[in-house]
């Protein structure tokens, strides 16, 4: 009988409570690559100076793209970098007569880094498309841009394979894409390509400023991203001029050595900085010491100025020695956590708000 009790009093009794942590999981951060692929919106992007005659065009290429992608939003950014024909007007008025039409307009020219860095401020979409605005870029090329995207690639850069440029801009272009291939270490074909396409997590962690805008995708290299490109269509330009001068050539070399700096020798200054004063002071030390083999043989030194030679180049290099330690303290001491791009991470390390 009491057995019985027993068995009656545990079927009975409140059975304990499970509780499953999936049914209270927060919201995970988008770790998978299913998850990356899909976009819902894409931003194009497009800096102008002086293309009144293009935009009306531009524009209406630009709807039959959309109308023949409905699975994705657009929104069109054009950022006036300061012209002073009838741009901003044709702008706003396609503005006015699309809501998908956005514009920033700067008071003055500040170069095309400046205005794509400012569109990509303003950008809603998960990808982001760049693209020139006088007509030789061609916008049924979004699509691709946004397929590569899709195969897990970070950052897409159109190679213009066929070019309808002058002689003397395919050339230079030729030669500046086979030495930033060279220095970066980026196998791209067409580093200066206007049509690329991005993440938004790509925007989100590089800066332009300067003419960096030739160098995007050595800069997102260095992040960590994963850059990729395809072959796209170039059309011959319609209206206007090009804004190519011969300023280009120099100002790109300069900034090819900028990004160098700031992709490889940033956290590290004694690397190059070091090195550089350890070859000076070498060669100093070497010209010394034959001197002084030199002045035991019984011949004078007075008047040979290779003593100065060597002196200075130990001088340099030590000072060259010392620049690098003090850019090491500096870059210690400015290290932190928000300097390094995160791909993903668990969802307990992501803050979410109540």
């Amino acid at each position: 009988m009491a057995e019985e009790n027993k068995n009656h009093e545990m079927q009975t009794a409140p059975k304990k409570k499970k509780y499953f942590y999936f049914k209270k999981k927060k919201k995970p951060f988008k770790n998978s690559e299913e998850e990356r692929k899909n976009f819902q919106k894409a931003s194009v992007v497009i800096p102008l100076y002086n293309e009144e005659e293009s935009l009306v065009p531009l524009y209406e290429e630009l709807k039959k793209v959309f109308s023949a992608n409905r699975s994705i939003s657009f929104e069109i950014i054009f950022v006036d970098d300061g012209s002073n024909d009838k741009s901003l007007e044709i702008i706003k008025r396609l503005e006015r007569i699309d809501n998908r039409v956005k514009y920033i307009s700067f008071r003055k020219n500040y170069g095309k880094s400046a205005a794509l860095q400012v569109g990509f401020s303003k950008a809603e979409g998960e990808a982001i498309i760049t693209m020139d605005a006088d007509l030789q870029d061609d916008p049924n090329e979004i699509p691709n841009l946004l397929a590569k995207l899709q195969e897990g690639y970070d950052l897409v850069s159109g190679w213009k394979k066929t070019r309808y440029d002058p002689f003397i801009k395919r050339t230079t272009s030729k030669f500046f894409n086979f030495v930033t291939r060279l220095f970066s270490g980026v196998k791209i074909h067409d580093f200066n390509c206007g049509l690329k396409a991005y993440r938004r997590e790509v925007v989100e962690n590089i800066s332009l400023y300067g003419e960096l805008h030739r160098y995007i995708p050595v800069l997102a290299s260095w992040q960590g991203f994963k850059v990729g490109e395809i072959v796209v269509k170039h059309h011959p330009r319609k209206y206007g001029k090009t804004k190519f001068g011969i300023s280009r050539f120099y100002k790109g070399f300069l900034d090819l050595l900028t990004v160098m700096l700031i992709t490889r020798f940033i956290k590290r200054p004694l690397h190059l900085f070091g090195l550089i004063g350890l070859i000076f002071i070498f060669i100093g030390i070497v010209i010394n010491a034959f001197l002084t083999y030199w002045w035991f043989l019984g011949h004078p030194l007075s008047s040979r100025p290779l003593l100065f030679l060597g002196m200075l180049l130990i001088i340099v290099g030590v000072q060259f020695f010392a620049i690098g330690l003090l850019g090491e303290m500096i870059a210690n001491y400015q290290a932190r956590v928000l300097d390094y791009s995160i791909k993903s991470q668990s969802s307990s390390y992501i803050k979410t708000s109540v």
